[in-house]
């Protein structure tokens, strides 16, 4: 199921200030790991698709940069993401 425009207006909602927040860092990332959690799904049933293993893997470099970024910038809102997403295990 693909992420849909209802689905990113609920996550900006939850983890940007405002309803047009979606410039945030943690909205960004939040975008991103739905999507990277879709395509992953995908993966499991297509397992050939490098097309689309080669746009995931573009998406979780994406992701590890701007988390690298809050890291640096603001410690606690690193934290906060990564603790709220459970992207750490």
């Amino acid at each position: 199921m693909p992420v849909t425009q209802e689905t990113v207006k609920e996550i900006v909602k939850e983890f940007g200030s405002n309803a047009q927040d979606t410039g945030r860092t943690e909205v960004q990332v939040a975008i991103l790991t739905t999507h990277i959690n879709d395509l992953t799904k995908h993966l499991k049933n297509h397992n050939k698709d490098h097309h689309t293993r080669r746009g995931l893997l573009k998406m979780v470099g994406r992701r590890r940069r701007l988390l690298d970024y809050l890291a640096k910038k603001d410690l606690e809102r690193y934290r906060a993401i990564i603790k709220k997403l459970n992207l750490r295990r």
